[in-house]
């Protein structure tokens, strides 16, 4: 009898943390003990219904205390591949001391008769899961109303609190099933089928860059793409012009995360790079009248294109998350980009206090949702300085990806930016000039080659193009004039919705120009 008062207390301790909120809401959780006590008899009957079942619960999944220990011993023997009956459950309780916590001999054999059948038991289990989630749901609740409540509570620990802990209860209770070989094939096959009736060779998201096109195929949905490059490479010139191709030459639906720059700003390098008119003499509004012409004739395509902007500053994972499901549900986008990955949060109050392991868990968690929702998520990331304190012509490498090798395993394609003019080399190593060239190397593909994308930089409106585009620039001035289009009477909230038009023009060149880049974060 020693072992009495700790064998009581027990089962306290578990219903403490399986019915929370009743006291504060003087109702009784959701529950299902009539579910449990069927599917724990089914599982000490049926070998099968362990293995139909294990993956769905948990021990807290159980409302009944005294279940959490039957479902304990279970999930015990089968971790140690023992048999699992009536008697082997009953013995394990004997053996922990927690036979008469889990209700005695008695009523755990008592389990056994209440089957009928054992044919539905996965979907009872998860039913039971439900009830749990739901539970779960309250217990939070319950906690913000409390924190609320509580003046010496900051307002945004709170809002961090809630927002992780409701993360975690999504994260910990919903996966993916596992698909059959004869399911996954099926699909195989008609990928394959498709990308042969494609004569493009595109099977992925379009780029818009031809060379970069042949080399990856397009953007390939569910990958991870890091785009790093250092400062005034032309990180956001570069996925703004990725962007415009995307959702203006193939109409797919396109979202940018823009944690450095406002929506505004981004629409305004859009404009400028669309109508070939410089950023200096837009936000001065220094424009002649055949200027004004050519601006709202060139804008007209990007008033119509998907393309979906969010400026929300330092958003976290979560936040990312809900937004871009929401995102894909209603608009159905085919691509997602982040500017600039290091300069998201992992949200919630559990800081890590290690910056390093704060972008794995970024990195990780982007790689997810681009799982999740079948897209491609570009996200650029930052370089760290020791590209500038190298001799030689300072290419990037991928030991140079700043705070994290965490980005390098994710991502399933990382590329740089580099701009050999921008360190003085004037010609590459064939004598061709660098003038206006920028250069996508492509230093990890884990589903292709290797390769260095030699793209027109346009510094003077913040654009690539194909290096050799020639297209049609005379029209600037023409058209048909769409009258006093204003591309930005969508914006609301912290969102704007606006469309584009990038790479279809004849360029000479030019130069990288000084004040632009002053004017322009890249």
């Amino acid at each position: 009898m020693e072992n009495q008062p700790e064998k009581k207390r027990k089962p306290a301790a578990r219903i403490a943390s399986s019915t929370p909120g009743i006291n504060e809401l003087g109702r009784v959780p959701p529950q299902a003990v009539d579910l449990e006590q069927a599917v724990l008899g089914a599982m000490m009957l049926e070998k099968n219904a362990v293995t139909d079942t294990i993956d769905i619960l948990k021990i807290s999944s159980f409302y009944d205390p005294k279940h959490q220990y039957i479902y304990g011993a279970i999930r015990e023997l089968f971790g140690s591949s023992s048999p699992i009956d009536l008697l082997t459950v009953i013995n394990y309780l004997k053996k922990k001391g927690e036979l008469e916590a889990a209700g005695g001999a008695a009523y755990v054999s008592s389990l056994t008769s209440r089957v009928a059948s054992t044919a539905h038991v996965e979907y009872h289990a998860r039913v039971i899961s439900e009830k749990y989630i739901k539970r779960e749901l309250i217990r939070m609740s319950s906690e913000v109303i409390k924190d609320a409540f509580d003046e010496t509570q900051d307002v945004f620990d709170v809002l961090g609190k809630a927002e992780g802990e409701l993360f975690q209860i999504a994260e910990n209770n919903m996966g993916k099933s596992v698909d059959t070989m004869q399911n996954v094939v099926r699909q195989a096959i008609e990928e394959i089928e498709i990308a042969s009736q494609n004569k493009s060779g595109i099977s992925g998201v379009p780029t818009g860059f031809i060379d970069l096109d042949k080399l990856t195929s397009g953007w390939q949905r569910s990958d991870m793409i890091v785009i790093a490059a250092r400062p005034a490479m032309g990180k956001t010139a570069f996925v703004l012009s990725m962007a415009r191709n995307t959702a203006v030459d193939h109409n797919m639906g396109v979202a940018v995360f823009s944690l450095e720059m406002s929506s505004v700003q981004l629409v305004k390098r859009l404009i400028a790079s669309e109508a070939r008119l410089s950023a200096e003499k837009l936000r001065k509004g220094d424009l002649a009248e055949h200027e004004f012409q050519q601006l709202h004739t060139r804008i007209s395509k990007l008033a119509s294109a998907p393309l979906y902007i969010d400026d929300t500053p330092g958003i976290s994972v979560f936040d990312l998350r809900a937004k871009c499901r929401r995102l894909k549900m209603q608009h159905n986008i085919d691509m997602v980009i982040i500017d600039y990955l290091q300069l998201m949060t992992v949200g919630g109050s559990k800081g890590t206090g290690n910056r390093e392991q704060e972008i794995s868990t970024i990195s990780r968690s982007i790689k997810e949702i681009a799982k999740e929702l079948n897209v491609p998520i570009i996200a650029l990331s930052q370089l760290s300085r020791s590209v500038e304190q190298r001799g030689g012509d300072k290419r990037p490498v991928l030991s140079d990806l700043r705070e994290s090798g965490a980005i390098e395993q994710d991502a399933d394609i990382v590329s740089f930016i580099y701009r050999p003019e921008y360190y003085g080399f004037d010609t590459d190593e064939n004598g061709e000039s660098n003038k206006g060239v920028g250069e996508i190397i492509v230093a990890k593909h884990r589903n292709g080659g290797l390769d260095t994308v030699r793209l027109r930089f346009i510094g003077e409106f913040a654009r690539f193009e194909n290096l050799n585009s020639y297209g049609d620039f005379a029209d600037m001035g023409g058209g048909n004039r769409t009258g006093g289009l204003n591309p930005m009477q969508s914006m609301e909230g912290n969102s704007i919705t606006i469309p584009s038009k990038m790479n279809s023009f004849d360029d000479d060149g030019a130069d990288f120009d000084r004040s632009y880049n002053d004017d322009v974060p890249f």
